[in-house]
């Protein structure tokens, strides 16, 4: 066992829970009220992780700046606050993962980039919001990843040194969050990786393919 992890922290959309369907939705929903058919769920799947803007982008081709996006980004969040948890689960054996870390008393918590008025009610909505020792949002920081800081922020909520953490990602942007802050990294090969990403040149420390990889990686054993 690796005894020198005491935290161990995840990203939130695309590592510890699938999030997807619930965004997949929201956007489809907003196409709809535009007179637009709906997209595939497998193009918006690897969008998730990169935001409204992102998605914006993906489902009318606009950014910011564009006289449609701030109405448009509005909505997107209204419907998709309105069905934070409908279809969002934890990620098969996640569950799991986080009862033997807390088994074995290595705190964890969520680094995100998400807003907190959208994060909070979602770990709440699953369950963990009492039992995480960090949540970190998007603007709970000056910052946000690939900065480090929103990760030294969830160390010192939790207690434990950045040295002696592990983050897990699935984006470029966690990695480097990660690596910047000192930690060790991995990615997560489950999450919302798009077929264009590399996630071998990321230079995190290790990637997995399932959430239980985790515990192997960290040398224990289910």
């Amino acid at each position: 066992m690796n005894l020198k992890i005491k935290g161990v922290f995840f990203d939130l959309d695309g590592t510890l829970a699938d999030t997807a369907p619930d965004l997949a939705y929201a956007l489809n929903t907003l196409r709809k009220e535009q007179q637009l058919p709906p997209l595939p769920y497998a193009a918006i799947r690897p969008v998730v992780s990169h935001g409204a803007t992102a998605l914006l982008r993906l489902g009318f081709d606009i950014g910011p700046g564009h006289i449609s996006y701030d109405f448009l980004r509005q909505r997107l969040l209204e419907i998709y606050s309105a069905h934070l948890t409908y279809k969002t689960r934890l990620f098969p054996g996640m569950a799991a993962v986080l009862q033997v870390l807390e088994e074995r008393s290595i705190k964890w918590g969520v680094v995100t980039n998400k807003p907190a008025w959208l994060t909070e009610p979602l770990m709440q909505g699953l369950g963990l919001a009492g039992r995480a020792a960090a949540i970190v949002s998007g603007d709970s920081t000056a910052n946000t990843k690939p900065h480090p800081a929103p990760m030294l922020h969830a160390c010192d909520l939790a207690g434990v040194d950045g040295a002696a953490c592990l983050y897990v990602g699935d984006a470029r942007r966690d990695i480097e969050a990660g690596n910047n802050a000192g930690m060790k990294t991995l990615v997560a090969l489950f999450g919302y990786l798009d077929e264009k990403d590399d996630p071998a040149s990321w230079r995190a420390d290790g990637m997995i393919e399932k959430p239980l990889d985790i515990l192997h990686w960290l040398g224990e054993r289910t």
